[in-house]
């Protein structure tokens, strides 16, 4: 009889030691995802819950992963701080800087993805150059809010969960670089803000979601159909600084010497953000034609944040030595053409990065 305890004692400790064993594994098995943050809405802070001001970039990335603890129930989370601004403020120095870091993060073997926390009134900027220059297929996605994390119901923190899910989530990978806002998935090249204080701000245009996530459960939709990250012939390996390049936006009556100033203030490229088709007044027409004569890059988009702009529909691009935006609007555009200008100064060989990118 005391032999049979013995060994039920015994049992019972190799169950417990298993049991232990099977949940360090679970836990080691855990996919990685850093949390690199920049500021913006989403750690805004307030007066109060519901004041309509705040002050972007006034929480840190511990303080935003505090707050969401189920996140880790997702994956093995940690986050830096990269910079702490609104995304008004956002430029081509933290652009490298974030570009460079994330690839470092990304090329770790242990890493399943990087998760960015950014405001949203240049989300779709950001995240585009990130599609354009990010090394991996692994996922990257971004995320913010529109309400600070002061505020009644906020909306960063399961934006937040959700960015982190989509990280975890081995079906992402190949996608280029994401946007998860208010249970949807964009793609980087078709996101675009289309209002001032809209909760559900982010739009996907006439290509649409990527996919969706809802309480960090995923479901795919499609891949995107340009070409990005792992794929793109774009690289910021010792590059320190981008070439300018200027929005213009079209109106009635407009006057040339706003493309002229432009130029003679150091613009190496300019995007035209037209009426319509990617359409300009005559005067600015002209203005356009010598700013190339100098060689400066033109390319034509539109204000529409609609559409297709192809080429020789209203304006002759052969003979003005344009380019057209294809389906980028002009914040896009102006993303894309700083990189092209790293690699090319020709208006032909720039149109060819826009018809595939």
């Amino acid at each position: 009889m005391k032999s049979l305890r013995i060994a039920g004692v015994a049992g019972l400790v190799a169950m417990i030691a298993v049991t232990v064993t099977c949940a360090q594994t679970a836990t080691a098995k855990k996919p990685k995802v850093y949390i690199v943050a920049t500021g913006g809405t989403i750690a805004g802070a307030a007066a109060s819950q519901t004041e309509a001001g705040y002050q972007s970039g006034a929480v840190g990335v511990d303080v935003l992963i505090n707050a969401v603890p189920q996140m880790k129930e997702l994956a093995d989370v940690s986050g830096e701080q990269i910079a702490s601004i609104g995304s008004q403020d956002m430029n081509d120095e933290v652009w490298l800087k974030l570009g460079k870091r994330v690839n470092e993060l990304l090329a770790k073997p242990d890493v399943s993805g990087v998760a960015i926390t950014h405001g949203t009134d240049t989300m779709e900027e950001t995240s585009y150059f990130l599609d354009l220059v990010v090394k991996s297929d692994k996922p990257v996605v971004l995320t913010g809010s529109m309400r600070p994390s002061t505020a009644m119901s906020a909306d960063g923190p399961l934006n937040i969960y959700n960015a982190v899910a989509i990280c975890a989530d081995p079906n992402a990978r190949g996608r280029g670089v994401m946007v998860a806002v208010d249970d949807d998935i964009h793609s980087a090249h078709d996101i675009i803000k289309t209002h001032s204080t809209d909760v559900a701000t982010m739009r996907s245009g006439e290509a649409g979601l990527l996919g969706a996530s809802l309480f960090g459960k995923d479901t795919w939709y499609r891949f995107p159909a340009k070409i990005h990250t792992k794929k793109s012939e774009f690289s910021i390996d010792g590059v320190n600084a981008l070439p300018r390049v200027d929005i213009i936006y079209a109106h009635a009556n407009m006057s040339p010497d706003i493309i002229t100033s432009a130029v003679e203030h150091g613009a190496k490229g300019l995007v035209i953000a037209g009426v319509g088709d990617g359409n300009m007044t005559s005067p600015a027409v002209e203005a356009m034609k010598a700013a190339i004569a100098k060689g400066v890059i033109v390319v034509r988009s539109s204000r529409t944040n609609g559409g297709i702009i192809r080429r020789n529909i209203e304006l002759d691009d052969d003979k003005l030595g344009t380019v057209a935006s294809m389906e980028l609007n002009p914040a896009k555009s102006r993303v894309l053409l700083q990189l092209a200008l790293l690699k090319a100064k020709d208006a032909k060989t720039i149109q060819g990065y826009f018809d595939r990118y």
